[in-house]
């Protein structure tokens, strides 16, 4: 949405949007709970709404090879290594023997995303390559039967996430499993004889009977699941897979790469990047990495500044998203340090600044040159990014009676004028913060 002047018919709407909103996002499409009312999806969705910001985490085999095959470094991303070096099928299960996790805490891994901010986490149940990160009976592929690690850390993660109240979802690659017979049907297809098979019959002995264990076996988690790859997921197929959720957790969260065009889920996906408006009839999330990987790769160094990643998650906010930024963890269970000294940083800045980011809505002027508007009931957020040099913060809105402001970092007054392109906030100096400072428009 593109910064203006707002006109005098828009000022009316603005004026109007400050006012306290019952329902600040309307429902999907093709809701997930089938013949759902606005009013039951908005209870559903609320914990999701409120929370903006959570962690995704990318672990699995693939931690092992770390990025280079064959004393190669692999093109790509770390989760695609099997894939980028067509490494066949039982070569690449010969990395089960050396996945021993040892320094896996589950209740470290948590705090660092609480310590974020961060209000949930999605973890990769199974990713492309087939593996279970847990004790699954459907096949001995996964992390207990097929490696010296013999505990379920998906058990583990739901014990820390009650305990310090963090949502926990799960990932699942339902269409694309480069393992099981049936399963590796994107892009070039298989590169093994030993992938190939019925997808129906890889669909209904693998895919179906996994999603219904890791519905089951951790109470009430999974919160969100995180289908991914719909390719060649016909209707009934993802009927299955909808079927199965329907019966188990119909309450639960899903985003719509399930499958098929038909079930659209929850949730709109950006990629790698922030769409420029949004989506104005759909709730949306952002998955970014924090270097350029997913899966671990020991050689990708190329990490986001905390300014970049902080003015994304206030950017995602200002649109209505929510920011699901990736971490992934090494061969060992150890969350790289790069990864945790940026989380700290955006840490530390949410404590002061959270509300407002936590349970803001779209704001409906856009983006101003010098940073972000988030809104929330009868407040504006002003991000400024771009501190005034001249002392005077100018914010185009038009229609509104003279509102009180202050910084949020300090509850300091700042003096406010009416000026022709809307209002002028008089500001110290120096920037309370020199990545983002809020200060706060209270009608």
């Amino acid at each position: 949405m593109k910064a203006s002047t707002i006109t005098s018919l828009t000022a009316v709407i603005l004026a109007m949007a400050l006012l306290p909103l019952t329902h600040t996002c309307v429902q999907a499409a093709q809701p997930v709970v089938p013949g759902e009312t606005k009013e039951h999806k908005d209870a559903r969705m609320a914990w999701w709404r409120e929370a903006r910001f959570g962690m995704f985490i990318h672990w699995g085999l693939y931690a092992v090879p770390a990025g280079t095959y064959d004393g190669k470094k692999a093109g790509g991303t770390g989760e695609w290594i099997m894939h980028r070096g067509k490494i066949p099928v039982a070569r690449y299960a010969e990395y089960a023997k050396e996945f021993n996790p040892v320094k896996f805490n589950a209740g470290e891994w948590v705090k660092i995303a609480k310590n974020a901010g961060m209000k949930y986490i999605v973890i990769t149940a199974k990713h492309h390559d087939g593996f279970a990160i847990y004790p699954s009976k459907v096949t001995p592929f996964n992390l207990v039967d097929a490696t010296p690690f013999k505990r379920d850390p998906l058990a583990e993660l739901a014990v820390a996430c009650r305990k310090e109240g963090i949502k926990l979802g799960f990932y699942y690659s339902q269409a694309q499993d480069w393992h099981h017979p049936g399963g590796a049907k994107w892009r070039d297809g298989a590169w093994d004889p030993a992938q190939e098979g019925s997808m129906d019959e890889y669909i209904d002995k693998i895919a179906v009977p996994q999603v219904r264990e890791i519905l089951s076996n951790y109470g009430e988690f999974p919160a969100v699941l995180w289908w991914d790859t719909p390719k060649q997921m016909t209707r009934e197929r993802a009927e299955k897979l909808f079927q199965a959720v329907h019966e188990l957790k119909p309450d639960i969260i899903m985003n719509n790469r399930l499958g098929s065009g038909y079930h659209k889920g929850d949730t709109e996906t950006p990629e790698q990047k922030i769409p420029a408006e949004g989506f104005r009839d759909r709730d949306w999330e952002t998955c970014m990495t924090l270097n350029g990987t997913w899966g671990y790769k020991s050689h990708d160094n190329d990490w986001k500044s905390t300014e970049t990643l902080l003015r994304n998650l206030i950017d995602i906010a200002s649109k209505g998203g929510n920011y699901l930024l990736n971490v992934g963890p090494d061969s060992e269970g150890v969350i790289p340090q790069p990864s945790v000294e940026r989380l700290a940083e955006i840490g530390a800045w949410m404590k002061v600044n959270g509300e407002a980011v936590y349970g803001t809505t779209a704001s409906p002027w856009g983006a101003p040159t010098w940073g972000r508007y988030t809104k929330k009931s009868d407040k504006l957020y002003a991000h400024v990014f771009d501190w005034p040099k001249d002392g005077n913060l100018t914010v185009a809105i038009k229609g509104l009676k003279l509102p009180s402001a202050y910084l949020l970092a300090t509850r300091t007054k700042l003096e406010v004028k009416a000026t022709d392109e809307g209002l002028s906030i008089k500001v110290p100096a120096e920037a309370p913060d020199k990545i983002a400072s809020v200060i706060v428009i209270e009608q």
